[in-house]
């Protein structure tokens, strides 16, 4: 049966060990990585998931299914996460809640700002904080009622989205000479690193990004991040 059919299917009602049943929730992120956790958290708590990758997927999406419950990240490679917030809050009511999200903490206040009812920040492994973000940025009258369940069950994505992630930052610098993407590979890289717990590859990100918006030079760190890109690489096709 084709998803769109879902939108007809009368919801079920949560359950203390399924607390999103019922719900539909539409991701907006574009690391594979990031989304493979958030979907292993959908689908642990009951939800149904949609996943967008880029603003303008998002909208398509936005175009033919209601979802109940938005996340997005801040960072798109088409705009900013903050934009589709705004838009979500005060123009799709059918939309109950909006909850940011970033591997970035100060990210929170530009979410909240923007009209988000709830912030996440990257990563998000532990099944039982993820369900308390997400009811508690609904709105109360569509919160479960009863006793929950208290779960403390983590989620590990499939390593084939952080390979996927990684060749994609490849391709990227293979394919730009310019400027125009490094500011994008430098968030991206450092929420997906987050993601995976890499210490190393977080600090290249970091760094670029600093030296950008400081105007000193950074073909240095834009060659370390290639080099540790490739290293990722490399040793995952060799596991």
């Amino acid at each position: 049966m084709s998803d769109i059919f879902d939108e007809f299917i009368p919801p079920k009602k949560p359950t203390p060990q399924h607390p999103l049943l019922g719900l539909t929730v539409l991701v907006v992120e574009d690391s594979r990585f990031a989304s493979e956790a958030v979907r292993l958290l959908c689908l642990r708590s009951g939800a149904r998931i949609r996943r967008a990758d880029s603003l303008m997927a998002a909208h398509k999406h936005l175009g033919v299914y209601r979802p109940n419950v938005a996340i997005v990240d801040l960072g798109l490679p088409d705009g900013s996460g903050a934009d589709l917030i705004d838009e979500l809050t005060h123009m799709h009511s059918h939309v109950e809640c909006v909850i940011g999200m970033s591997g970035d903490s100060d990210a929170r206040a530009t979410a909240l700002a923007a009209g988000a009812h709830g912030f996440i920040e990257k990563p998000i492994a532990n099944l039982g904080a993820f369900q308390e973000m997400v009811l508690d940025a609904l709105p109360e009258s569509a919160r479960p009622s009863g006793l929950r369940a208290v779960n403390d069950e983590t989620i590990d994505p499939d390593p084939i989205a952080l390979q996927d992630d990684f060749s994609h930052v490849a391709d990227i610098l293979t394919a730009h000479n310019g400027d125009e993407m490094l500011d994008y590979i430098a968030q991206f890289l450092a929420g997906v690193a987050r993601t995976a717990g890499d210490s190393e590859v977080v600090e290249a990100a970091q760094t670029l990004a600093r030296h950008r918006e400081a105007g000193k030079p950074y073909r240095t760190d834009v060659a370390r991040i290639a080099g540790l890109v490739q290293n990722r690489i490399t040793m995952s096709q060799a596991s």
